[in-house]
């Protein structure tokens, strides 16, 4: 034994044995009071020694319930003074402009809350920008899902409560948006309402349910006030519970490397160096938000003013992720039906029908991949997009949808900040709307065959060095720089697909679910690259 060791030898039964501290005895005790009663320490020691992977995507996740955590605080802060009525009052605050003016008290209070509440307004824009960086990064982890495969057995469940949980959050967004019964709020819901009504035969009562009467009625901001605060958050909570509790069961997805295989984890357990990281980033994401809250400003509604049906302002805009409705709704030509005396506006019903599918294929696509693939394996690794060409195909393709669905939403500003006309602008965002998935599908998937073509090259040539080298008998040769085993494992460790085989029943005959399922299945994986097996890397390593 060293002397280093010797003396560490000798030094811990002293530190051991020095008296505990009022505040360790105190810790001690309690410890051990909510132990004897809860069982607890079991738990937290599992979780303790739970593994998780490093890596900056798997922060977006993060950063989606750190906003959550915000949003909640911030609510709770503007629950105290905001007053959700509809009743008529005069305002006399603080906002000279808008003075004796007639609104509701939900607006009033709204006035309130920004000018004459201590930290209202902060308050106020921090619970907005917290709300947005909640969507926009449940947004992005559902992609980094997607395009890495994460969402595969057993994790088909996980995805669909993550959908749940986007949509959730889109909704407490609108429903929050529309409290203050601004002008730009009220506007919404009136294309809320018209929407409704555009519903044959239950549209009108739907309506009449929803705003107490005919719009705006006396009931929405009471009812939208309970769904924001009470229902919503509950479904909310529970939701994002569970969402938590499967990613524990399930283990966390890593990338492949050397050691990563789909039975382990590799990564850093939660206590302590996990929930210290996740402790600092926690105030850094509110850091930022607070920054947001502070110094740029977001939906002033005392430059709106009270809601009033008579004037719609030009230029207002939806948030961000109620954009792609909007954008619909803008894109879909007028027209109407008539049949068996009741009017049928397309413009309005084939963007509910049409939007409804798009999101049905979001929310169950894990299901329809494994049920064309036919893979029932459990994956823990992530893939790299290019190894799974058809999967990244068909989410640039939905993107690209979403996309410029979101960009008719802004029409008219695109049309007034580019000097072209409405007309000419609505018409070329109808075209790509059709024309533009196909192109990103069939250009994402070219893309991705070729980045395979070039890893295969790589890890069984190296890279190229821009060393050329004569040999003895005259010939020139280029010099490659040879991989190594952590670069070439990332390039050859994914697995070769092949389509499903039509196998006929024990009296040969194949259904069409059956021809069905093989068709899909050939067209999932019919152009492919074979990654380079262990044979041709020895012969290659060999030859060189």
């Amino acid at each position: 034994m060293s002397a280093t060791d010797t003396a560490s030898a000798d030094t811990t039964p002293a530190a051991s044995t020095a008296p505990a501290t009022r505040g360790q005895r105190f810790t001690n005790a309690s410890a051990n009071y909510i132990d004897e009663r809860t069982s607890v320490s079991g738990l937290v020691k599992e979780l303790g020694r739970k593994v998780f992977p490093d890596h900056w995507s798997f922060m977006l996740g993060e950063i989606a319930l750190y906003s959550f955590v915000v949003i909640l605080l911030s609510g709770t802060f503007l629950t105290f003074f905001y007053d959700p009525s509809m009743t008529e009052v005069e305002y006399e605050g603080s906002y000279v402009p808008l003075k004796g003016l007639e609104m509701s008290a939900a607006m009033a209070s709204s006035l309130d809350i920004s000018f004459d509440i201590r930290g209202g307004l902060l308050m106020r824009q921090v619970h907005h920008w917290a709300a947005l960086l909640f969507i926009a990064a449940i947004g992005l982890h559902m992609l980094r899902v997607f395009f890495t495969g994460a969402f595969r057995k057993p994790r088909e469940l996980n995805w669909f409560i993550g959908f749940v949980l986007f949509i959730l959050a889109m909704a407490e967004g609108f429903t929050g948006y529309s409290l203050p019964d601004d002008l730009l709020s009220g506007n919404g819901l009136r294309i809320i309402d018209g929407m409704v009504k555009a519903i044959p035969l239950i549209g009108t009562w739907i309506s009449w349910l929803l705003f107490g009467g005919e719009f705006p009625g006396v009931e929405v901001i009471p009812r939208l006030f309970v769904l924001h605060i009470l229902l919503l958050p509950a479904i909310l909570v529970v939701a994002l519970g569970a969402h938590l509790l499967l990613m524990v069961i399930n283990k966390h997805t890593h990338y492949a490397g050397p050691g990563r295989t789909n039975d382990n984890v590799v990564g850093v357990p939660v206590m302590p160096i996990f929930a210290a990281k996740a402790g600092g980033f926690f105030f850094i994401v509110f850091g930022v938000i607070m920054l947001l809250g502070a110094f740029f400003q977001i939906n002033p509604i005392w430059a709106y003013g009270p809601y009033d049906p008579s004037p719609v302002s030009a230029g207002t805009q939806p948030d961000w992720y109620i954009g792609f409705a909007d954008g619909a709704l803008r894109l879909m030509p007028g027209l109407d039906v008539v049949l068996l005396g009741y009017t049928y506006p397309l413009g309005v019903l084939v963007p509910l029908a049409i939007l409804p599918i798009f999101l049905g294929l979001v929310a169950f696509y894990p299901f329809i991949e494994a049920w064309i693939t036919g893979d029932k394996r459990e994956h823990h690794i992530a893939e790299r997009p290019r190894n799974a060409p058809v999967r990244t195909a068909i989410g640039a393709a939905g993107v690209t949808f979403y996309a410029v669905l979101w960009a008719a939403a802004s029409s008219d500003l695109i049309a007034t900040h580019f000097l072209v006309t409405i007309e000419g602008t609505i018409i070329t965002l109808r075209w790509l709307l059709v024309i533009g998935p196909v192109l990103a599908y069939f250009l994402t998937k070219r893309i991705c065959l070729g980045l395979q073509k070039k890893d295969r090259e790589i890890a069984l040539h190296g890279y190229e060095s821009g060393r050329i080298v004569r040999l003895p008998g005259g010939e020139y040769i280029e010099v490659h720089e040879q991989l190594d085993d952590y670069e070439r494992w990332k390039l050859v460790s994914y697995l070769d697909y092949k389509p499903l085989m039509v196998r006929p029943d024990d009296k040969g005959r194949i259904s069409v679910a059956q021809r069905a399922r093989a068709g899909l299945s050939s067209w999932f994986f019919e152009d492919r690259i074979a990654p380079a097996t262990t044979t041709e890397l020895e012969r290659e390593t060999a030859s060189h």
